[in-house]
């Protein structure tokens, strides 16, 4: 990671979160609603990620990330509170559509899932832009 910078780290999630947002909405089309709703999840995921890359901090599990990102950016007001539901109701869709046998989730659930997501990821480029900002 040397030639690159934890910005660009950071870039770079948010770059894998927009891919597997746009194969939600994508999915979502084409009513593959399980699908999209593991997309939007990992969205939300890259984004975290994204977010604490610039405190250079990673972990290999789902709960590290979620537990990091709510304990330094949700209860510090960095991020809106209202962020911990989505990635709560995110990451519980997820693991349900994932691991449960018949699990279903209707159109209207996920597309909520989609425009949280998107919500996300633009408070996400505001708070990565304002950081580069001012570290120059």
């Amino acid at each position: 990671m040397d030639k690159y910078s934890i910005y660009d780290l950071s870039r770079f999630r948010i770059e894998q979160a927009r891919e597997c947002l746009q194969s939600a909405e994508t999915l979502m089309s084409i009513n593959h609603h399980k699908d999209a709703a593991n997309r939007s999840y990992y969205c939300i995921f890259h984004l975290m990620r994204a977010v604490l890359a610039l405190d250079s901090f990673d972990s290999k599990k789902h709960s590290g990330i979620i537990s990091e990102f709510q304990k330094r950016y949700i209860k510090t007001e960095k991020f809106s509170v209202k962020f911990s539901d989505t990635i709560k109701d995110a990451f519980d869709i997820r693991n349900d559509s994932d691991y449960q046998d018949f699990y279903t989730i209707s159109k209207a659930d996920v597309q909520l899932q989609i425009e949280n997501a998107k919500e996300f990821l633009e408070a996400v480029k505001v708070y990565v832009t304002t950081f580069a900002k001012e570290q120059k």
